[in-house]
């Protein structure tokens, strides 16, 4: 039985990395799109790479033949170049999902967020949630893949917890199941061949917030110092942030303080764990330094 031809876009972001990775281990003949070839430290027999910007339709033409799935992790966590989130989370993928299309590809899988549907008043989501639905009217068959948020999103209890005490918004009890990008690629990939349309998926282990501020502080070898703030200091944060900065700044931070206050707890899967992957990070930060 020969294998469906994926294309994946988003090769070199975190997560594509993982879900490149897995594609060529399981031997499915994968073509990457990628801005910059150089990028790409990885050779194999059934890996393609293809250079160009998926912002630009005109460049995107004719990437799709004799491909079956597509698969896209393109996304922004931060806005740079001067491009949005409509620009990149919507438009870019659009410009997929119409090649795709036009060349017969039997099926798109897009990586969304958990809890999208809930959460499209943030700029990071009202894009992600309209390409959902562009990718729901399109025809093609699909698959919406909705994670946890991420170990690289839990850096941010690192950074917190170097300087010895983690801030967390009410009693910190709220619960969440971080996923790591390796987990995550096994997820995507096994979609290929599954018949969920939607997925909701998160790690092994169901932590509550305050017991990854205590993870993040036993990494760097720090006292347990936990200050609980009344819910009032991030609602004033939110007002503040999206008031006096722009899209730029306050979409990645409008979006973690926003999930902060909510239960983010998604079918468990996956082997990797928080506390092995806080404690190589400080490792590599230490030797960075």
């Amino acid at each position: 039985m020969t294998k469906e031809k994926v294309l994946l876009a988003g090769a070199t972001g975190y997560l594509g990395k993982f879900v490149m990775q897995e594609l060529i281990k399981r031997g499915y003949p994968t073509k990457i799109v990628v801005r910059n070839k150089n990028k790409v430290s990885l050779t194999a027999p059934n890996l393609e790479i293809i250079e160009a910007q998926v912002t630009k339709p005109e460049e995107l033409k004719g990437i799709c033949e004799n491909v079956d799935v597509v698969i896209s992790t393109v996304g922004i966590t931060r806005q740079k170049d001067g491009l949005t989130y409509m620009d990149v989370d919507y438009q870019a993928n659009a410009n997929l999902i119409n090649e795709a299309k036009k060349s017969g590809v039997k099926k798109v899988i897009y990586v969304s967020v958990l809890k999208g549907e809930k959460l499209r008043h943030l700029k990071i989501c009202e894009a992600k949630e309209k390409l959902g639905d562009y990718l729901k009217a399109s025809g093609l068959d699909y698959c919406i893949i909705r994670p946890n948020g991420f170990f690289s999103d839990m850096v941010e209890f690192l950074n917190m917890a170097k300087s010895g005490k983690v801030y967390l918004f009410g009693d910190g009890t709220l619960k969440l199941n971080p996923i790591h990008g390796k987990d995550l690629a096994v997820v995507i990939v096994d979609s290929i061949m599954n018949d969920e349309k939607e997925l909701d998926v998160g790690g092994p282990e169901l932590l509550s917030q305050n017991e990854i501020a205590e993870l993040a502080l036993k990494a760097y070898h720090k006292k347990i110092k936990i200050v609980h703030l009344p819910d009032f200091f991030r609602r004033f944060a939110l007002f503040a942030i999206r008031t006096f900065t722009g899209q730029k700044t306050y979409g990645p931070l409008e979006f973690f303080m926003t999930t902060m206050a909510m239960d983010m707890s998604a079918p468990r899967f996956g082997n990797e764990k928080l506390e092995p992957f806080f404690n190589q990070e400080v490792i590599n930060r230490k030797n960075n330094h």
